[in-house]
């Protein structure tokens, strides 16, 4: 089923109905509480190592000598693939035990900063050449601030390379548990689910927005939709994980897009264009 596949990408125990939810909810979304664990759990996994991050850096191509901002960069394996190949990282997280577990790989030098995908970032205007957004764009109902910031820092003409949820594959998974009344397809909505990883549980809170909404809010931002990808497995998974791979070698879990934005013209090149 293709839920499974977005079951295996977090080890939860299961989506939960906002009616069980107690009247004092535990917090969601608290990477502090199980930093560690997610990173054990994220570093040799199929769905994260061997699928979401290859496809990503696969996305992103030859990146030696571009600025890349890791928007939402955890504890830092998709940072660190990037400097390997050259590139030049920043990266933040809202989670500071995250961002522990990043200076621990990357070094002290690494620049990491802790902030909020969705306020304002603490870098310049037309910094970055690149900007990747691993896996946190569907922790948010309304993109659109995210967006404009992502969009502020990137220079004319540079890349948002983003990987979000599957909305098939959620919707499938709701489809499958009897809630489609409740979760929609053409509705964006909020779903609670509870991930145990290294024997620690958190509640997570994501938003499921369909293929639409995503472009639109994409387009609205000022970006160009440039790629639409849904990948195959790296082929490393096929001797790490014969059987998963040999029984599901294409599956719907993350869904891939490369944005660009308008290259902006110059007042040099204004004063040179005969047109203007």
């Amino acid at each position: 089923m293709i839920s499974d596949e977005h079951q295996d990408h977090a080890s939860p125990t299961g989506p939960t109905s906002p009616s069980t939810v107690t009247v004092d909810p535990p917090k969601v979304n608290d990477y502090n509480s199980f930093a560690e664990a997610y990173t054990a759990e994220n570093e040799t996994n199929l769905i994260n190592a061997y699928y979401e991050r290859p496809a990503m850096l696969a996305l992103a191509g030859d990146v030696a000598g571009r600025r890349i901002l890791d928007a939402g960069c955890g504890s830092g394996p998709l940072f660190a693939a990037l400097r390997d190949r050259g590139a030049i990282v920043s990266g933040f997280d809202a989670s500071a035990a995250m961002l522990e577990l990043a200076r621990r790989r990357l070094g002290d030098g690494a620049d990491l900063e802790v902030a909020d995908l969705g306020s304002r970032l603490p870098y310049p205007d037309d910094t970055f050449d690149d900007v990747v957004a691993s896996l946190v764009l569907h922790y948010l109902e309304d993109w659109g601030p995210a967006l404009a910031e992502l969009r502020r820092v990137l220079k004319p003409g540079g890349r948002l390379i983003a990987s979000v949820d599957h909305p098939f594959a959620i919707d499938l998974m709701h489809r499958q548990a009897g809630r489609e009344a409740e979760y929609r397809y053409f509705d964006t909505t909020n779903w609670t689910e509870e991930w145990t990883m290294g024997g620690q549980s958190a509640l997570m809170s994501l938003w499921h927005r369909p293929l639409h909404a995503m472009t639109e809010a994409f387009t609205a931002a000022g970006f160009r939709i440039t790629v639409i990808s849904e990948p195959e497995p790296d082929p490393a998974a096929r001797e790490l994980f014969p059987e998963a791979v040999a029984a599901k070698p294409r599956f719907l879990c993350f869904l891939f897009f490369v944005l660009q934005t308008d290259r902006r013209t110059t007042h040099h090149e204004q004063a040179n264009d005969p047109t203007a």
